[in-house]
């Protein structure tokens, strides 16, 4: 072989090494699922909740499947950033826990107010006592949860190679499933009318959707709005009792579809979770 066509070959494989290599099939497919989470962001109706929880299930087994990648691994090895991923992979379960405690408390709160509703038939009184029982409960319970939500603040990072772009993807997801969790606590705590007057009788006109702000506002109006509705027209003498049961019966099945799939989500965190902790430790 002559020396013109050794220095064509070498030139060849000098311009191969610098050519960007293909990303693997599963990057595009991640990418992909994060931007459809990212559109609905400020949704918080019951199905659009159990939809962005089942779009997190389908997102978070790609991404098991895209950290038992070898170069997924190797990336992940040289990274210097080894603390924040732990900690934020922490944080979200910390969260999702709190969220998963909510819904079997607002659940819980459900079904006790239709034992006493089934308990005290005839009893006007007695149903408006526990009626505002049951929102003074509610308004408790979300102060709580509204305190928790601080921590769904998610830093944003830049990529410049591939160890840096595998931590950029993660961060991504964990920002996604902040959003995500930050939308279930919007749909718990919607708010709790004031009474103006001791026996409720205007309490209709306080009510206002709650308005969430996550890229634009969106009006809430859910299976917790309107039971908060119905008990205070109930406190007003303006409902029948039959009618709150049927919306609180409503609640408490709505909450256990979003009780489902937010346990779903806690063992896929749990397994991400515990994929990068066998990375990081190899």
């Amino acid at each position: 072989m002559d020396s013109s066509a050794l220095n064509q070959k070498s030139s060849f494989h000098a311009r191969s090494k610098s050519l960007p290599s293909r990303p693997h099939p599963l990057i595009p497919q991640i990418d992909e699922h994060l931007c459809r989470l990212k559109s609905n962001e400020a949704a918080t109706s019951t199905s659009s909740i159990t939809g962005r929880l089942n779009g997190l299930r389908d997102l978070y087994e790609l991404v098991d499947s895209w950290l038992q990648l070898p170069s997924t691994q190797n990336s992940l090895a040289q990274s210097c950033n080894d603390n924040e991923l732990l900690n934020g992979s922490l944080r979200l379960l910390d969260v999702c826990g709190l969220a998963k405690d909510a819904l079997l408390q607002a659940k819980e709160d459900a079904h006790q107010l239709q034992s006493v509703f089934r308990r005290r038939r005839g009893d006007d009184v007695g149903f408006k006592i526990d009626a505002k029982a049951y929102l003074a409960s509610r308004k408790k319970a979300n102060k709580l949860i509204n305190k928790s939500l601080k921590d769904l603040k998610i830093s944003k990072c830049g990529a410049h190679n591939d160890v840096e772009a595998t931590f950029a993807m993660l961060k991504d997801v964990e920002g996604v499933t902040s959003s995500v969790l930050e939308s279930l606590f919007r749909y718990i705590t919607v708010s709790v009318p004031k009474p103006k007057s001791s026996n409720w009788s205007l309490v209709s006109k306080l009510m206002h959707p709650k308005r969430v702000t996550c890229e634009g506002r969106a009006s809430v109006s859910n299976e917790f709005y309107r039971v908060n509705t119905m008990l205070c027209s109930l406190i007003g003498s303006k409902t029948k009792t039959e009618k709150a049961q049927v919306e609180l019966q409503n609640l408490e099945s709505s909450i256990r579809d979003v009780e489902g799939d937010a346990e779903c989500l806690m063992r896929l965190l749990i397994k991400t979770r515990v994929s990068i902790l066998n990375i990081l430790s190899h």
